[in-house]
């Protein structure tokens, strides 16, 4: 794309496009190639390349460690199966410091959503122009590669948190139970009608509690990895223009060249760090929907 005469609005635009598929204005389906296409094609169209990376990052995952496990020994290990036993090893204390009811699912939930995200959000390390050119060879318009820059598959993680905290919530405490903590807490009292006049305002209140957990989840994901995202668009732009406008000139593309592995290598942190909060913050509204108040 940096080949082409086009604006930097236009460049910013193009790279945070989704690959769209769905119903085309002439009543047919196929991939939108603008954004008002894309728009036009409402809450049913699909991100193709949204669900196409996230799942073979998700493939690549369960093959890597597949092949790891199916390889272990205990004798010397070789460095994958080291690797691989130490990100276990850290889930699983982490899960033991969070979480103190007792569920066989969550620890590998944990292993799956820190990796996955992890996988995700490393995306963001590939050049912003090498894969979409690749796609425009193809006769692809678009081709966004960072999933988790898509608040479409933060909010639909952050969905299925939300559905095993509310299914477990009714399991462990009962429907009664989970009612109940709706609608006693946090205000209560022994007086039966002061009782019952706390009962709309409890709900409330930990009913927008109870919202905000999948919102902030998924949106404290989505717009980390935006703005990182965006940080490499515009860090491409600068180096474009300066090579514009002086060809040849070494201080300023090498000044380019440390700034974007500047930002790459604190951005090693930040994608890690993303990953760790997700998986930390699920482990801990499950640990909260296993505990009974009394």
């Amino acid at each position: 794309m940096a080949s082409e005469s086009i604006s930097s609005t236009e460049y910013i635009k193009h790279h945070l496009q989704n690959l769209t598929f769905g119903k085309l204005p002439d009543g047919s389906l196929g991939l939108a190639q603008d954004p008002e296409q894309a728009k036009a094609m409402g809450f049913w169209a699909i991100n193709v390349d949204t669900l196409g990376v996230s799942f073979l990052l998700g493939a690549l995952f369960l093959y890597l460690f597949s092949r790891v496990a199916k390889s272990a020994t205990i004798n010397v290990p070789s460095g994958s199966q080291n690797f691989a036993e130490w990100i276990i090893e850290f889930i699983d204390n982490s899960v033991r410091g969070s979480f103190s009811g007792r569920n066989p699912l969550v620890a590998p939930l944990a292993l799956t959503i820190f990796i996955w995200i992890f996988l995700m959000n490393l995306m963001d390390l590939v050049p912003v122009d090498y894969l979409p050119v690749v796609a425009h060879a193809l006769g692809l318009p678009f081709l966004k590669v960072v999933p988790t820059t898509d608040p479409n598959a933060t909010f639909g993680m952050s969905i299925a948190v939300f559905v095993l905290v509310i299914y477990y919530s009714i399991k462990v405490k009962g429907a009664g139970g989970f009612a109940g903590e709706l609608a006693l807490q946090p205000f209560s009292s022994n007086n039966p009608v002061i009782k019952t006049l706390f009962i709309p305002i409890n709900l409330f209140l930990e009913g927008v509690n109870l919202i905000a957990k999948p919102v902030s989840l998924s949106l404290r994901l989505f717009g980390n990895m935006y703005a990182g995202e965006m940080i490499f668009i515009l860090l491409a732009i600068m180096g474009g223009s300066w090579a514009a406008a002086s060809v040849g000139n070494s201080v300023l593309f090498g000044t380019q060249v440390l700034l974007s592995l500047g930002w790459a290598i604190f951005h090693i942190l930040i994608i890690t760090l993303q990953a760790f909060i997700f998986m930390t913050l699920t482990i801990v509204y499950l640990d909260m929907a296993h505990q009974e108040h009394h």
